[in-house]
């Protein structure tokens, strides 16, 4: 199964477990893109809504398309009842969505699964003139606040981190939007913080694309040995997040695009 698959075997783990993303970063991303009522919004691979609610609730037409069958429905779910949710099962790369155009864009630690070209050119081609772009991450650091604790789950991972599938994603360069006909390409930080207790942490670590592909002999020993580091180690897991929205912007006359 390909990694941008995988999240669809853990739907509730997934829900329950995932990060989400500050109020301030959807206050900054709202206000710069101008979302409302009369605005029409596309979130490309919501999982189960860690990236939804604030957006929704701005009573924009909100529309988004999920690769994961039992993803779909849970955030059909979630937020069938609301009038202004739309949500397709489908695949990104490949959907048609004929002639609907989008005043904002956006994917929360999505776009990266889209080859580079296919996610510029054509949320370049699906945003109406003027309409924005926004691509949201969570970096966590787990070793400043405790480098013993760090050292010890490094240990775990050392001996028994072994997927089955390596994961060799990476390096999707956000700043190339501009190669791709987009202007005034920023980046805005915004920072929060998390505590997990030893089986939290466990859940959430079980939440990467590449852990879950782990198999048998490593599987049990590297999931009970993070929960043994965080249990021995101070009995909790701080994360320092920052939380990272890149934004660029469908110039209002679009030109060709850049050599890319």
């Amino acid at each position: 199964m390909e990694f941008r698959k995988v999240f669809d075997t853990i739907p509730e783990q997934f829900d329950r477990f995932r990060p989400r993303y500050s109020p301030e970063l959807f206050d900054s991303l709202i206000g710069y893109a101008g979302i409302g009522p009369d605005k029409t919004v596309l979130e490309i691979g919501p999982g189960t809504g860690q990236a939804t609610d604030p957006i929704l609730e701005t009573g924009c037409e909100y529309h988004a398309i999920e690769l994961g069958e039992h993803l779909f429905a849970k955030m059909k779910e979630k937020y069938g009842r609301f009038p202004n949710f739309h949500i397709v099962n489908d695949d990104f790369i490949t959907h048609d969505f004929g002639d609907r155009r989008f005043d904002l864009i956006y994917s929360a630690a999505t776009i990266q699964w889209i080859p580079e070209e296919v996610a510029f050119s054509k949320t370049f081609a699906l945003l109406k003139p003027g309409g924005a772009l926004a691509m949201m991450l969570t970096k966590g650091d787990y070793k400043t606040p405790n480098e013993e604790l760090y050292a010890e789950i490094q240990k775990v991972y050392d001996r028994y981190f072994k997927p089955e599938t390596p994961y060799t994603h990476g390096g999707f360069r956000y700043d190339r939007a501009v190669c791709y006909g987009y202007e005034d390409f920023e980046r805005r930080d915004f920072f929060g913080r998390r505590e997990m207790d030893p089986d939290e942490y466990v859940s959430f670590c079980g939440t990467h694309c590449d852990h879950i592909v782990i198999p048998e002999p490593y599987r049990t020993p590297f999931f009970d040995g993070l929960r043994n580091a965080v249990a021995e180690n101070g009995g909790k897991v701080v994360f320092e997040d920052t939380y990272v929205l890149y934004l660029a912007r469908k110039p209002f006359s679009s030109g060709t695009q850049r050599d890319a």
